[in-house]
């Protein structure tokens, strides 16, 4: 279950998430929206999608090593935030929920089958990434949340859903990996996040597009196995 940093944070983080879909939309629209009655659901999500994916899928490289799964998991991310809109649009902090989603994605155990019928690619040229890489995967978050977005431990503990005490050893093991020195570390891996570029990404809209498709595939494949299920059991029954 999705546990909110910014109630940790004071409300900071409420204020930055509205912040941020106000220039989107200035961004994309050239206007201040005059409150919040203007924003259509799509205008919203759209806006947090334009300014929310670039980073996302930047993050999402540096956990994985791999730019195809990086772009899937922010897709995928964000198509999970269409279906859950009107939750997501009341969360204090919907770029921290997107972020969760994209992180938990790109680590997900199940991409291991994936490498054994697609052969690896050659590993990255920089050295800090082939380190960030050879961590656990825990760590390799940990440290992206808090030394490369500047989360504080009990932020990402919150998003990890893990303690205090755990994620300062996964920070302090993967700065003793990445750097000489704690700040050394975290100076390396904040320069990495920042150097986010701006991909070619996915329109929004096909985004969303995709997202209904999907429930709507999903909601024919329940019925059809649901009623496959009642004539099993109307068989069962009158065949007995």
């Amino acid at each position: 279950m999705y546990r909110n940093p910014a109630h940790e944070r004071g409300g900071s983080a409420a204020t930055t998430a509205r912040t941020t879909l106000i220039r989107a939309l200035d961004d994309r629209a050239g206007t201040v929206p005059p409150g919040p009655a203007a924003l259509t659901p799509e205008a919203a999500f759209d806006a947090l999608y334009v300014y929310a994916a670039p980073g996302l899928i930047h993050q999402a490289h540096l956990l994985t090593g791999c730019r195809r799964r990086a772009f899937e998991s922010a897709e995928y991310a964000f198509r999970k935030a269409w279906e859950r809109w009107p939750e997501v649009a009341r969360d204090p902090d919907p770029v921290g929920w997107v972020r969760m989603q994209t992180h938990e994605y790109a680590l997900s155990p199940w991409h291991r089958f994936r490498r054994l019928v697609t052969r690896p690619g050659p590993p990255p040229a920089d050295p800090l990434l082939r380190a960030l890489l050879d961590l656990p995967p825990r760590h390799r978050r940990t440290a992206v949340l808090c030394d490369g977005l500047g989360l504080g431990v009990s932020e990402a503990a919150a998003e990890t859903e893990a303690s205090s005490h755990a994620v300062r050893g996964r920070l302090r093991h993967a700065r003793a990996v990445l750097g000489a020195t704690p700040e050394a570390a975290r100076q390396a891996l904040r320069t990495r996040v920042e150097e986010a570029s701006a991909a070619t990404l996915a329109q929004p809209w096909s985004v969303r597009a995709g997202s209904e498709r999907h429930v709507r595939v999903l909601t024919r494949t329940v019925f059809a196995v649901t009623a496959a299920l009642i004539a099993l059991i109307a068989l069962v029954i009158h065949g007995g």
